[in-house]
């Protein structure tokens, strides 16, 4: 790793504090990854992720770790939007997440847009491991460019287990040198994408139906499939990353638990 590329990691753990609601006995984090606890309803708790400075860079190495213990309820948002930009370092920079979730436990990823800037580079992966009676929400938008501007090179990959077996994994790439990523086939004119799991024990009693959100054309689309296990997953194309929400909004709704 370049002298000038930064590793840096966080850390979050929740637990049942014993009194009908959730504790954070870990709460850590380094450059530029800042995490704060905020406001929360019921008996969850809720940790903000503030970026510190501009990150992740090429050749930047940032990790975020987050534990929903047995019986613990946590909803993880951020306050902006992650931009990826290019760097000094010419290698990819990464950007990894672990979410671990127990049993009872509800986990809430919330993220605001990744934002894939002009000449960057960079490799995201999530993994997940879900207690057969752990529920999660995980959401994951990108936007490729900034207004105006072609976007950088972006892959992603979230790979779910639930009971130790494989619920979901998921590969893509976008951006200069990736074949077919702005065609007819993958997103056309569009340059925001997101996606929306949700996995929740209720669903091996009944699925949500698979339905089509959206018009269509400048206004975006998504669609609504169940997945082979307790799990539904929305994925959607949209011209911007206002549009995009509003489609995993509507997603969220049809699928509540």
């Amino acid at each position: 790793m370049s002298t000038t590329s930064v590793r840096a990691s966080a850390r979050i753990t929740a637990a049942p504090d014993g009194r009908g609601g959730t504790a954070l006995p870990v709460l850590e984090s380094e450059a530029p990854l800042a995490l704060r606890r905020v406001r929360a309803h019921g008996p969850e708790a809720a940790v903000c992720v503030i970026g510190a400075m501009s990150a992740p860079l090429g050749g930047d190495r940032l990790r975020i770790d987050a534990t929903a213990e047995p019986g613990a309820a946590l909803r993880v948002t951020a306050a902006a939007a992650t931009v990826a930009l290019p760097g000094r370092d010419p290698a990819p920079a990464a950007y990894d997440v672990g979410l671990t979730v127990g049993e009872e436990a509800v986990l809430r990823w919330l993220p605001e847009p990744l934002i894939s800037a002009r000449g960057s580079d960079l490799r995201m992966t999530t993994r997940v491991e879900l207690a057969p009676t752990a529920r999660l929400v995980l959401r994951e938008e990108a936007v490729l460019g900034r207004t105006g501007e072609v976007p950088g090179r972006l892959g992603t990959r979230i790979t779910v287990r639930r009971g130790g077996r494989p619920l979901l994994d998921q590969e893509t790439a976008y951006g200069p040198g990736v074949p077919g990523w702005d065609g007819p086939a993958v997103l056309g004119d569009h340059r925001a994408v997101g996606q929306l799991l949700v996995v929740a024990p209720e669903f091996e009693v009944g699925l949500p139906e698979p339905r089509v959100l959206g018009g269509g054309g400048e206004t975006g689309e998504a669609v609504l499939a169940p997945l082979a296990g307790p799990a539904v997953l929305a994925t959607a194309v949209a011209p911007d990353a206002l549009g995009l929400r509003r489609l995993l909004d509507a997603a969220m709704k049809l699928s509540a638990w």
